[in-house]
């Protein structure tokens, strides 16, 4: 997985890179290379990415609730008067 993701950045930013020097002789033709290497960057390479580094994780790790905040801060938990 690791190396398709790789092959696809490399295969998309080659793709904006040839559209940029196509673009003064063939206008039609540089947008599109450079539109399918950004289709590319982001709507392949990155879901993908993402996907592949969240696996395992859990989101609750990841959200700014009060909890996680005073964790974050070193402050001590918050008692609630039915504890």
């Amino acid at each position: 997985m690791k190396y398709i993701i790789t092959l696809i950045v490399l295969a998309s930013l080659t793709s904006i890179g040839y559209g940029f020097s196509l673009e003064k002789q063939e206008e039609a033709k540089a947008n599109k290379y450079i539109g399918g290497g950004t289709v590319g960057l982001f709507l392949l390479a990155m879901p993908l990415f993402l996907y592949r580094e969240s696996k395992g994780k859990k989101m609750n790790d990841y959200l700014l609730t009060e909890e996680n905040v005073r964790k974050m801060q070193g402050k001590p938990p918050k008692k609630t008067d039915n504890q």
